[in-house]
C-alpha cells in the first residue's frame, strides 16, 4: 500500500491534489473558510471514493497552517468511510453503519486500523466506537478537528466523528501514542465540584484547583494556561497516564479540556526530554517494522505550540520524515483505541 500527501498553502484543492493514482479513501485537512467547498469538490472529482475530512493544520516535512492538504491511501488497500452522528446525546443510535462496515472491510488487530475526526464529546464516541473494534481487536486513531465540523463521503456534518476503516492488504498496522511527560514529585489529588459538561475541576484534595496549581507552580493566573505545556495533569488509567491539559482559569476553579469526574485520582506531570523521547519512539517503531509503507499521525495542537516556541517543530517532523512517507493532523485532542488524551501524539504505522 502507498500514502499520498498533497498540499497546498494557498488552499488550491486541485494543487494538493496532483498526484494520487486510482486513490482508495481520501482525508481532507482544510481551512474554515474553504472547508465545506473542499468537500463539495472533492466529491465532485472523487464521487466514489469514501473520504472524510476535518478543519484542522496538517504536515509532512512542513506543516500547512491555513491551506488544504490530502492524505490518499492506494495499491493494495481496502477501505470504507462513514460518520455517526448525535454525537452529544446519542452515537450509539448510528452503530450499525460501523458494524456493517467492519464487516465489509473484513479487517483484524493485525492488518486493519479506524482513523477518526471527531466534532466533541470525544471521550463518549470511542467508547461507543471501540465497543464494535474491540472485537477484531482494531485499533483506533484519531483527533478533534475545529469549529465543529467534519465530513463523509461529500458531506458536512456537525455533532458528529467520521471514521474510515482501512485494511492493508500487504501487510500488518499497528497503533502508537507518545507521551513526553513524566509524574513530578509524589503529588496525588483527588477532584471534587467537577462540572462534566463543561470540563470543570473545582477542587484538588478539597482546595481550590486553581490554587493548588499556583501554590505547587510558583505562577501567576495569567500564566496557568501556558504553564500547562510544561505541567499538564495527569490521570491513572491502569498502568498508563492520560494526560489533561488546562484551558482556562474560570474563577477559583479550572477548565480543562478533557473530562474530570468527581473522585479521579490526578497527578502533577512535567515536561521531559521531548527530542529523547520522540527519537526512542522512532526506534521502537523501526525495530517493529523493518519495511514501512506509511506512517499517519496526530499532534496536539499544544505540542505544536510547545515545539514550536522551542524551535523544534520542524526539527520534529525532519525526524520522524525518516520513518518514510510521514504526514498527518494537528488536532485539539487525540484518540488511541477508547482513550481520548490531550499533549500526545498518537499514530498508526503501515507495514
Amino acid at each position: 500500500m502507498r500514502q499520498f500527501f498533497g498540499m497546498s498553502q494557498s488552499g488550491n484543492l486541485q494543487e494538493a491534489l496532483r498526484g494520487p493514482e486510482n486513490p482508495q479513501l481520501i482525508m481532507l485537512l482544510s481551512n474554515s473558510d474553504q472547508f465545506e467547498a473542499h468537500v463539495k469538490k472533492l466529491e465532485e472529482l472523487y464521487p466514489k471514493v469514501p473520504s472524510i475530512g476535518c478543519i484542522g493544520m496538517s504536515y509532512d516535512t512542513k506543516i500547512v497552517e491555513k491551506g488544504v492538504s490530502i492524505i490518499a491511501y492506494y495499491g493494495g488497500v481496502s477501505a470504507a468511510a462513514n460518520v455517526l452522528e448525535d454525537v452529544s446525546s446519542m452515537p450509539v443510535k448510528y452503530i450499525r453503519r460501523l458494524e456493517e462496515d467492519v464487516h465489509k472491510v473484513n479487517g483484524s488487530g493485525n492488518d486493519t486500523i479506524c482513523i477518526d475526526f471527531c466534532s466533541g464529546n470525544d471521550a463518549c464516541v470511542l467508547t461507543t466506537i471501540y465497543s464494535v473494534l474491540k472485537h477484531r481487536n482494531i485499533s483506533l486513531v484519531g483527533g478533534t478537528g475545529d469549529a465543529g465540523k467534519v465530513s463523509a463521503n461529500g458531506k458536512v456534518y456537525q455533532d458528529a466523528v467520521a471514521y474510515a476503516l482501512i485494511k492493508n492488504n500487504g501487510g500488518r498496522v499497528k497503533a502508537y501514542k507518545e507521551n513526553i511527560y513524566h509524574p513530578m514529585g509524589n503529588y496525588r489529588f483527588i477532584a471534587s465540584k467537577t462540572d462534566k459538561a463543561n470540563y470543570i475541576m473545582g477542587s484538588l484534595n478539597g482546595k481550590s484547583a486553581k490554587q493548588v496549581y499556583q501554590d505547587i507552580l510558583h505562577v501567576s493566573e495569567r500564566e496557568i494556561p501556558t504553564q500547562t505545556f510544561k505541567n499538564p495533569f495527569g490521570k491513572i488509567n491502569g498502568n498508563d497516564i492520560c494526560i489533561i491539559s488546562i484551558k482556562e482559569v474560570s474563577g477559583t476553579a479550572l477548565t480543562c479540556f478533557r473530562q474530570v469526574n468527581d473522585s479521579d485520582v490526578l497527578i502533577m506531570l512535567e515536561l521531559g526530554d521531548y527530542r529523547q523521547i520522540v527519537k526512542e519512539t522512532i526506534q521502537m517503531i523501526r525495530s517493529d517494522f523493518p519495511k514501512i509503507s506509511a506512517v499517519f499521525s496526530v499532534n496536539c495542537l499544544f505540542r505544536y505550540r510547545l515545539f514550536n516556541d522551542n524551535h523544534y517543530m520542524q526539527e520534529y517532523l525532519h525526524e520522524m520524515g525518516t520513518l518514510g512517507n510521514h504526514a498527518g493532523l494537528v488536532g485539539y485532542g487525540e484518540h488511541y483505541n477508547n482513550q481520548f488524551v490531550n499533549q500526545s501524539m498518537t499514530c498508526v504505522v503501515f507495514e
